[in-house]
């Protein structure tokens, strides 16, 4: 969308550069009354939360650990990510279409082997390769058979980038019969490029299928599940709601092509692939080796939101796939699979172990209840088709789960003719909330921090679904993650957050990035095969997620709330909890801003904290080799006779800390 530069953001962004060719002239004390005594409503715990979309390789090759690529061989090209091996030896590898045993990954390769002397076999590179850790132990698992006769040994090799073996484990017992074998492998050295050989010698053929590699040091210690450290990056946003499995994800390139989570649960073995959309949809980063394993499925996601203490947000097909590619409508007479699809999630999340998907949750390690309360229906659909959809879920929904808040959308866009239509005919139906996604330049979110202060505070509650700045970039991946994205969205973010009667839900999208792997940016965290790390926007994000509190308190200037007037943006929680006061001041000129807070309804300690982010310039953004270039920092501030006078430095997020004397 291009957007119109009022008069008024001409000066603001002269006012944002300044800062960076010598400054502007000191300006007047910008009187702030904060009166934490008079609590305005109740911030919801889901205010700040996660959007999770397997986009730019966040799932496999990302989140979900593990290292091998084509690990059943069911890749479009059956061979894709896998070499032959030879060390003074022959052999020939065959792809094989059927598995009686396996229907939905019915494809296993068929090796023969001449290695009286050397080996013979396959390797894989992984996701970009994969990164190995030095003195770290991984497992190795695969499904193999041997043909009759033959005299097989089986040993798998971690080969640094250089050739080098930098681990290996022998495999013994090989039978006639398809058998799990497991072996572990001590890592001597770091590499975050390596790979895996599984080697034969001897003669003879050998049937293999689900070759497997994961770290054992996973996030929650789970064997064959998800990698730690992005994880944790994840959960230290301390996220009030996980949204899954995505957006785009969801409704497919085609109905075919659409996320279906029966597929996604149960042994993982038996989970079925499919083509990832995003493996064509960027013509310009076109992926052919993205796939959907599905390892990360379901289950996977319940228990991720319930490690982080977040409310699972599962998001549902409608019955029609993306509207910006083939845009196929499932007729309103054939509509009832997809709806019961979604009461059965409902059954799978929260039914007793007796019901039919309460009992598979059981199965797989989880017989408590996962409490599911929000479920998404529809993503980004637009027009008729979609209200007619929705209509008929909502009904269906209600009528047996009346408890279950029904998540509804407004379209792809933040204004227009799609918007209106979904809001208009939403409020003739009772979805609990409507999703709304605004992906656009720096300039629009300080013209629109004040989006929510007009809106029904009776009606339909908002969720800000997907939104980021989107501005400059450079050749670098994790460049369009720039300061200036990030100062503009935490100007917009006071808007939401002084709004939280109308606002419960908010999350930046998309969420992670491999580095070498990527689609589209900008992203909250990018990654690469061993180090992990937040841009300036997830540090943004932070600051607000882990500085939530319970209730909005007034934080004004002459009676009106600070909204960019001189280039200043303010809002204001207490924690009834923990007895403290978050003030969020943003100053997005390039000067530094006096602002002086006067403090009533409570009694304050003197001493308090001023946790500040800012950068050098506006285009600065982290990185792999720089992740902390744009970093918190904090220092002390001290309250006097009720006033704390602040220097709020040029384009800086800020968070004030004061604690309520008991």
């Amino acid at each position: 969308m291009i957007l119109m530069k009022s008069r008024f953001l001409f000066i603001l962004f002269f006012c944002l550069s300044a800062s960076f060719t010598g400054g502007l002239r000191a300006q007047q004390v910008h009187d702030v009354s904060v009166n934490a005594g008079s609590p305005l409503f109740e911030v919801q715990p889901t205010m700040w939360g996660v959007f999770f979309e397997d986009i730019n390789f966040a799932a496999d090759g990302g989140v979900y650990a593990e290292l091998v690529k084509n690990r059943s061989f069911e890749f479009t090209h059956p061979m894709m990510g896998w070499d032959q091996v030879r060390q003074n030896a022959t052999g020939r590898v065959v792809p094989t279409f059927y598995t009686p045993a396996n229907s939905n990954n019915p494809h296993y390769i068929v090796i023969h082997i001449d290695a009286g002397k050397g080996a013979f076999g396959i390797s894989n590179q992984g996701f970009r390769g994969m990164g190995i850790r030095k003195d770290n132990l991984y497992h190795f698992s695969v499904y193999a058979r041997i043909s009759a006769g033959s005299g097989l040994r089986m040993k798998a090799e971690l080969i640094n980038s250089e050739g080098a073996v930098i681990g290996a484990s022998e495999v013994l017992d090989l039978t006639s019969d398809w058998k799990k074998h497991e072996a572990a492998i001590a890592a001597s050295a770091t590499d975050p490029s390596a790979r895996l050989q599984v080697l034969f010698m001897g003669t003879g053929a050998v049937d293999i299928d689900m070759i497997s590699l994961f770290p054992a040091d996973t996030w929650k210690g789970r064997p064959g599940g998800l990698r730690k450290d992005i994880v944790q990056m994840i959960a230290d946003l301390k996220p009030g709601f996980l949204r899954f499995p995505g957006g785009c994800i969801v409704e497919g390139r085609t109905i075919e092509n659409r996320y279906q989570w029966k597929n996604t649960v149960g042994p993982v073995e038996e989970r079925k692939l499919i083509t990832n959309r995003w493996n064509t949809e960027m013509r310009n980063r076109p992926a052919p080796d993205y796939f959907q394993s599905f390892g990360l499925g379901f289950y996977e996601y319940f228990l991720m939101a319930e490690d982080m203490g977040a409310e699972p947000l599962p998001i549902l097909n409608c019955g029609m796939s993306c509207q910006f590619n083939a845009g196929e409508v499932v007729p309103l007479n054939e509509l009832q699979p997809y709806i019961q699809d979604a009461l059965d999630l409902i059954e799978f999340a929260n039914g007793p172990v007796t019901t039919k998907w309460g009992a598979l949750r059981a199965s797989m390690g989880h017989p408590e209840s996962f409490n599911l309360k929000y479920l998404g229906i529809g993503n980004e659909q637009w027009e008729q088709q979609y209200i007619e959809r929705y209509r008929l879920f909502e009904k269906a929904i209600l009528q047996k789960y009346p408890g279950i808040r029904i998540v509804s959308g407004s379209g792809p866009y933040a204004s227009g003719a799609y918007f209106d239509l979904a809001w208009t005919e939403l409020r003739k139906l009772d979805p609990a909330l409507i999703d709304e996604h605004y992906y656009m330049a720096p300039e629009w979110f300080l013209e629109n921090a004040g989006r929510y202060d007009s809106y029904d505070r009776s009606g339909i509650k908002v969720f800000a679904g997907e939104y980021a700045a989107h501005g400059k970039e450079g050749q670098a991946p994790e460049s369009r993650n720039t300061w200036l994205s990030a100062l503009t969205e935490a100007a917009f973010m006071t808007g939401l957050e002084r709004n939280a009667d109308v606002v419960h839900m908010a999350s930046y999208a998309p969420l992670l990035a491999h580095v070498d792997a990527w689609q589209w940016r900008p992203d909250l965290i990018w990654f690469d095969n061993l180090n992990v790390f937040g841009t300036p926007n997830y540090h943004v994000q932070k600051l607000f997620s882990t500085h939530r509190g319970t209730h909005v308190i007034p934080a004004l200037k002459d009676g009106r709330p600070l909204s960019g007037q001189d280039s200043i943006y303010v809002s204001a929680v207490s924690d009834k909890a923990s007895s403290m006061i978050y003030v969020k001041i943003v100053n997005v000129s390039g000067e530094t801003q006096q602002v002086r807070l006067n403090l009533s309804g409570a009694s304050f300690l003197k001493d308090g904290l001023m946790e500040t982010l800012k950068a050098k310039g506006l285009y600065e953004y982290n990185s792999v080799s720089n992740p902390k270039n744009i970093y918190p920092f904090t220092r002390p501030v001290t309250v006097s006779g009720r006033k704390l006078l602040l220097e709020i430095e040029p384009s800086s997020v800020n968070v004030v800390k004061l604690t309520l004397r008991k």
